[in-house]
Protein backbone atom coordinates (compact mmCIF):
# COMPACT_ATOMS: atom_id res chain seq x y z
CA UNK A 1 0.00 0.00 0.00
CA UNK A 2 1.26 3.56 -1.20
CA UNK A 3 1.52 6.08 1.57
CA UNK A 4 -1.77 8.43 1.62
CA UNK A 5 -3.96 4.85 1.53
CA UNK A 6 -3.43 4.81 -1.99
CA UNK A 7 -3.45 1.51 -4.53
CA UNK A 8 -1.03 1.14 -6.98
CA UNK A 9 -3.95 0.03 -9.46
CA UNK A 10 -4.35 3.41 -10.74
CA UNK A 11 -1.98 4.36 -13.12
CA UNK A 12 -0.19 7.70 -12.28
CA UNK A 13 2.36 9.64 -13.74
CA UNK A 14 6.15 9.40 -12.05
CA UNK A 15 8.39 12.57 -11.37
CA UNK A 16 11.38 13.03 -10.38
CA UNK A 17 12.40 14.84 -7.04
CA UNK A 18 15.30 17.60 -7.14
CA UNK A 19 16.00 17.37 -3.74
CA UNK A 20 16.43 14.09 -3.74
CA UNK A 21 16.76 12.29 -7.32
CA UNK A 22 13.97 9.50 -6.61
CA UNK A 23 11.39 9.22 -8.64
CA UNK A 24 8.11 8.87 -7.52
CA UNK A 25 4.11 9.01 -8.22
CA UNK A 26 3.28 12.62 -9.18
CA UNK A 27 0.10 12.67 -6.20
CA UNK A 28 2.96 12.27 -3.96
CA UNK A 29 5.08 15.35 -4.81
CA UNK A 30 4.41 19.08 -4.52
CA UNK A 31 4.75 21.04 -7.82
CA UNK A 32 6.00 24.53 -8.21
CA UNK A 33 5.93 26.74 -10.97
CA UNK A 34 8.28 29.77 -11.66
CA UNK A 35 6.20 32.75 -12.39
CA UNK A 36 7.04 35.45 -14.61
CA UNK A 37 8.87 37.56 -11.66
CA UNK A 38 11.03 34.86 -11.00
CA UNK A 39 9.38 34.09 -7.78
CA UNK A 40 8.75 30.08 -7.47
CA UNK A 41 5.01 28.98 -6.42
CA UNK A 42 3.88 25.89 -5.13
CA UNK A 43 1.00 24.66 -7.27
CA UNK A 44 -0.52 21.59 -5.24
CA UNK A 45 -3.45 21.55 -7.76
CA UNK A 46 -1.46 21.02 -10.43
CA UNK A 47 -3.14 23.64 -13.12
CA UNK A 48 -0.73 26.20 -13.15
CA UNK A 49 0.75 27.34 -16.26
CA UNK A 50 4.62 26.93 -16.88
CA UNK A 51 7.31 23.86 -16.13
CA UNK A 52 6.81 22.09 -13.32
CA UNK A 53 9.43 21.57 -11.05
CA UNK A 54 9.09 18.90 -8.41
CA UNK A 55 9.79 18.06 -4.68
CA UNK A 56 8.71 15.26 -3.29
CA UNK A 57 6.11 15.96 -0.29
CA UNK A 58 8.77 16.55 2.97
CA UNK A 59 9.92 19.20 5.08
CA UNK A 60 13.64 17.77 4.57
CA UNK A 61 13.23 17.68 0.62
CA UNK A 62 11.98 21.10 0.78
CA UNK A 63 14.31 22.58 3.23
CA UNK A 64 16.92 20.85 1.17
CA UNK A 65 15.57 22.89 -1.98
CA UNK A 66 15.77 26.19 -0.41
CA UNK A 67 18.95 25.76 1.21
CA UNK A 68 20.96 23.98 -1.92
CA UNK A 69 19.18 26.42 -4.60
CA UNK A 70 17.75 23.44 -6.70
CA UNK A 71 14.82 25.57 -7.70
CA UNK A 72 17.04 27.60 -9.97
CA UNK A 73 19.12 24.67 -11.01
CA UNK A 74 15.51 22.88 -12.20
CA UNK A 75 14.49 25.95 -13.84
CA UNK A 76 18.15 26.48 -15.45
CA UNK A 77 17.69 30.68 -14.26
CA UNK A 78 17.46 32.66 -11.19
CA UNK A 79 14.49 32.12 -9.31
CA UNK A 80 13.74 33.33 -5.51
CA UNK A 81 11.66 30.88 -3.60
CA UNK A 82 9.72 32.76 -0.78
CA UNK A 83 10.47 32.40 2.92
CA UNK A 84 8.96 29.87 4.78
CA UNK A 85 8.04 27.57 2.46
CA UNK A 86 8.17 24.61 3.70
CA UNK A 87 5.65 26.18 6.34
CA UNK A 88 3.37 27.80 3.50
CA UNK A 89 2.81 24.57 1.54
CA UNK A 90 2.30 22.66 4.54
CA UNK A 91 -0.63 25.60 4.81
CA UNK A 92 -2.17 25.04 1.52
CA UNK A 93 -1.93 20.91 1.95
CA UNK A 94 -3.93 21.22 5.15
CA UNK A 95 -6.44 23.92 3.32
CA UNK A 96 -6.90 21.91 0.12
CA UNK A 97 -7.43 18.63 2.12
CA UNK A 98 -9.77 20.31 4.04
CA UNK A 99 -11.84 21.11 1.24
CA UNK A 100 -11.30 17.83 -0.85
CA UNK A 101 -12.86 16.28 2.17
CA UNK A 102 -15.53 18.71 1.78
CA UNK A 103 -16.25 18.05 -0.86
CA UNK A 104 -16.62 14.18 -0.50
CA UNK A 105 -19.10 15.11 2.80
CA UNK A 106 -21.20 16.78 0.23
CA UNK A 107 -21.22 14.06 -2.22
CA UNK A 108 -22.04 11.62 0.73
CA UNK A 109 -19.19 10.06 0.93
CA UNK A 110 -17.67 11.18 3.72
CA UNK A 111 -19.43 11.11 7.17
CA UNK A 112 -18.31 12.26 11.01
CA UNK A 113 -18.71 10.95 14.79
CA UNK A 114 -18.03 8.26 16.67
CA UNK A 115 -21.49 6.14 15.96
CA UNK A 116 -21.82 7.10 12.28
CA UNK A 117 -18.31 5.72 11.98
CA UNK A 118 -18.43 2.79 13.86
CA UNK A 119 -21.74 2.08 11.78
CA UNK A 120 -20.04 2.93 8.57
CA UNK A 121 -17.20 0.79 9.57
CA UNK A 122 -19.47 -2.31 10.34
CA UNK A 123 -21.14 -1.92 6.76
CA UNK A 124 -17.73 -1.50 4.87
CA UNK A 125 -16.42 -1.48 2.84
CA UNK A 126 -14.83 1.98 3.57
CA UNK A 127 -11.62 4.05 1.82
CA UNK A 128 -10.08 5.15 5.02
CA UNK A 129 -10.83 6.08 8.38
CA UNK A 130 -9.90 9.32 9.67
CA UNK A 131 -8.78 10.22 13.20
CA UNK A 132 -8.00 13.45 14.38
CA UNK A 133 -4.28 13.79 15.56
CA UNK A 134 -5.69 15.13 18.76
CA UNK A 135 -7.43 13.25 19.38
CA UNK A 136 -7.96 10.48 22.95
CA UNK A 137 -6.90 7.18 22.00
CA UNK A 138 -8.76 5.06 23.48
CA UNK A 139 -12.15 6.28 21.15
CA UNK A 140 -9.63 5.58 18.30
CA UNK A 141 -8.41 2.09 19.67
CA UNK A 142 -12.18 1.27 19.41
CA UNK A 143 -12.56 2.16 16.10
CA UNK A 144 -9.75 0.17 14.21
CA UNK A 145 -10.29 -3.15 14.48
CA UNK A 146 -13.56 -2.21 12.66
CA UNK A 147 -11.68 -0.49 9.89
CA UNK A 148 -10.17 -3.48 8.51
CA UNK A 149 -6.88 -2.97 6.28
CA UNK A 150 -8.55 0.48 4.99
CA UNK A 151 -5.71 3.29 5.51
CA UNK A 152 -6.06 5.47 8.81
CA UNK A 153 -5.47 9.11 8.91
CA UNK A 154 -4.10 11.10 11.40
CA UNK A 155 -2.83 13.98 9.79
CA UNK A 156 -5.53 17.09 10.61
CA UNK A 157 -6.31 17.63 13.87
CA UNK A 158 -9.67 17.97 15.48
CA UNK A 159 -10.31 21.96 14.25
CA UNK A 160 -9.12 20.88 10.80
CA UNK A 161 -11.63 17.94 10.59
CA UNK A 162 -14.23 20.27 12.32
CA UNK A 163 -14.01 22.87 9.39
CA UNK A 164 -14.51 19.97 6.69
CA UNK A 165 -17.57 18.88 8.15
CA UNK A 166 -19.35 22.24 9.74
CA UNK A 167 -18.58 21.51 12.99
CA UNK A 168 -15.95 23.07 16.00
CA UNK A 169 -14.29 20.02 16.04
CA UNK A 170 -14.28 16.23 14.62
CA UNK A 171 -12.50 13.22 16.06
CA UNK A 172 -13.74 10.55 14.14
CA UNK A 173 -14.45 10.09 10.65
CA UNK A 174 -14.95 7.73 7.65
CA UNK A 175 -14.91 7.55 3.64
CA UNK A 176 -16.78 5.71 1.89
CA UNK A 177 -15.35 4.33 -1.63
CA UNK A 178 -15.47 7.10 -4.99
CA UNK A 179 -12.96 8.31 -7.18
CA UNK A 180 -13.18 11.60 -4.84
CA UNK A 181 -11.82 9.65 -1.82
CA UNK A 182 -8.59 8.88 -3.65
CA UNK A 183 -8.19 12.72 -4.16
CA UNK A 184 -8.95 13.24 -0.79
CA UNK A 185 -6.50 10.28 0.40
CA UNK A 186 -3.51 11.56 -2.22
CA UNK A 187 -3.84 14.69 -0.15
CA UNK A 188 -3.87 13.46 3.10
CA UNK A 189 -1.09 11.49 1.88
CA UNK A 190 1.22 14.29 1.15
CA UNK A 191 -0.33 16.40 4.35
CA UNK A 192 1.17 13.75 6.60
CA UNK A 193 4.37 13.86 4.54
CA UNK A 194 4.79 17.73 5.24
CA UNK A 195 3.89 16.72 9.08
CA UNK A 196 6.16 13.62 9.31
CA UNK A 197 2.91 11.92 10.19
CA UNK A 198 2.50 7.52 8.78
CA UNK A 199 -0.07 6.88 7.28
CA UNK A 200 -0.88 3.01 7.75
CA UNK A 201 -4.05 0.27 7.68
CA UNK A 202 -5.58 0.08 10.93
CA UNK A 203 -4.65 -3.73 11.25
CA UNK A 204 -1.00 -2.27 12.36
CA UNK A 205 -1.83 0.96 15.24
CA UNK A 206 1.91 1.36 15.09
CA UNK A 207 1.36 4.82 13.10
CA UNK A 208 1.65 8.06 14.41
CA UNK A 209 -1.12 9.97 15.10
CA UNK A 210 0.04 12.76 17.35
CA UNK A 211 -0.98 13.88 20.78
CA UNK A 212 -3.83 12.65 22.62
CA UNK A 213 -6.17 15.11 24.88
CA UNK A 214 -9.67 15.44 23.09
CA UNK A 215 -13.00 13.95 23.80
CA UNK A 216 -14.70 11.97 21.42
CA UNK A 217 -16.76 12.80 18.79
Amino acid sequence: MARGGRTKEREAPERRCIATGARDDAARLIRFVAGPDGAITPDLAGRLPGRGIWVSASRAALDRAVAKNLFSRAAKTSVLAPDGLSDLVESLSARRFVDLLSLARKAGLAIAGFEKTRAMLRAGPVRALLEASDGAEAGKAKLRPLAGDAPRIGCATAAELGLAFGRDHVIHAALGVGGLSDRVLDEAGRLAGLREIAVTSSVNCASVTGPAGRADR
